[in-house]
């Protein structure tokens, strides 16, 4: 893989170029060559160039739009850039996760285009557009997973794995609380000769509803399905609600007893997504959860759009004292840098992948929710990769994969 920098009307970039374009290779989702900033008369995608500098910013609309990759469709997409632009020094406010450059599979799969799997919802026939925005897209990879059987605690130590992930997962907008609708890339590659690449929305949950993440029987009806048309889905999306701040956080100051913030607003998407020919026949499944530990947002159907927002707790009476609201100044708005409830602290449960293809076709092509799956395309349709395995019965469990890193600093604040 060759990473180059290179310079487009006078702006430093970053240019990603790819091994393999994606017409000659196995990869589904994968782009040809990255690019830096669209080529002459290149076709947008929606989610290209939505982003937009806010006061605490110093890059330009324009460096940022400069991280982009040309998908499948032959469109522009925005894709994974580092939260500093490495030549200017300017910062980007968010960030996108793992720099993927260093996985196993980034020769394989090369930039992931974010909103692929939204760019084609329309045209497969589902009734109403779904949209992300920028900052949700975040990605995490490991090389040399150890699996183990059925999600038991004895590890299979011949049976190693490479994965590359992407979830759109928002922590700071009132999205979640209606849209179950979420844009998930997976690509997963095994010593045993299993994997397979996806990239679909996956409904997370039911549309208008969540349940409290410290209480998981709590639900809340937060409004209607956005879009209404969203199917639901396996999974759920676990959010913190107002009671578990005041239990966590609130009560404990109270009584002089130190706050668990983590405890308290600790999100949980967890997803049960599934790859399906047409009939109904289960090609692929996997369930990871994806986790994070600092959002800027809890659900307080009080608050204006129900959003609560964490780093107004620290004004409490002998919050400041406690992690980690020490030395946050007082009145500091959600989106400030110096608030430490960026959503930048997270981690995913790999959790159980099964491959049901046996003798099968490894190119298939599914509707952006996974079903409908062919192996010759249709309207819409995206191309996902699936080996002629079927390992099923091995029922392979992945571990937990980034807990010890954390995406903030370097400018990051919300929406992020």
């Amino acid at each position: 893989m060759q990473v180059r920098r290179s310079s487009t009307a006078g702006l430093t970039v970053l240019s990603l170029l790819a091994l393999f374009a994606c017409e000659s290779s196995d990869n589904p989702t994968g782009p040809g060559d990255g690019i830096g900033g669209p080529p002459p008369g290149a076709e947008l995608s929606f989610a290209y160039g939505r982003w937009e500098p806010s006061q605490y910013d110093t890059c330009s609309k324009e460096i940022h739009d400069a991280y982009s990759t040309i998908g499948p469709d032959g469109k522009v997409y925005p894709t994974w850039h580092p939260p500093v632009d490495p030549m200017t020094g300017c910062t980007f406010g968010h960030e996108h996760g793992r720099d993927p450059r260093g996985s196993a599979l980034w020769n394989e799969v090369g930039p992931i285009p974010f909103g692929y799997a939204n760019e084609h919802l329309l045209a497969s026939g589902f009734p109403d557009e779904r949209h992300e925005d920028h900052v949700g897209h975040k990605i995490e990879w490991e090389n040399g997973m150890e699996m183990r059987l059925g999600g038991g605690g004895s590890a299979v130590f011949d049976i190693t794995c490479d994965v590359m992930t992407k979830m759109h997962q928002g922590t700071h907008s009132p999205d979640a609380y209606t849209n179950n609708m979420h844009e998930v890339v997976y690509h997963l590659r095994c010593s045993d000769g299993s994997g397979f690449s996806a990239t679909l929305l996956t409904p997370i949950g039911r549309g208008g509803e969540l349940v409290a993440s410290c209480e998981r029987d709590r639900h809340h009806v937060a409004g209607l399905p956005s879009p209404v048309t969203s199917p639901n889905g396996g999974g759920r999306r676990a959010i913190p609600d107002a009671a578990c701040v005041q239990d966590r956080v609130i009560q404990r100051l109270s009584a002089g007893e130190n706050p668990n913030f983590r405890s308290a607003l600790k999100e949980s998407w967890e997803i049960n997504a599934r790859l399906k020919a047409d009939g109904g026949n289960t090609l692929v499944s996997f369930n990871p959860y994806f986790q994070v530990e600092d959002p800027s947002r809890y659900f307080d159907p009080a608050q204006e759009r129900s959003l609560g927002r964490p780093v107004e707790l620290c004004d409490l009476a002998g919050a400041r004292e406690r992690s980690p609201c020490e030395g946050v100044p007082p009145g500091t708005p959600w989106d400030s840098p110096a608030s430490p409830f960026v959503g930048a602290d997270r981690f995913v449960d790999i959790n159980a992948n099964r491959v049901r293809n046996e003798d099968g076709p490894v190119n298939w092509y599914t509707d952006p929710l996974g079903g409908s799956g062919s192996p010759f395309p249709f309207p819409g349709s995206i191309r996902q990769w699936i080996a002629s395995i079927d390992n099923s019965a091995l029922d392979l469990h992945g571990p937990v994969i980034g807990r010890s890193r954390n995406y903030g600093g370097q400018g990051v604040h919300a929406p992020n």
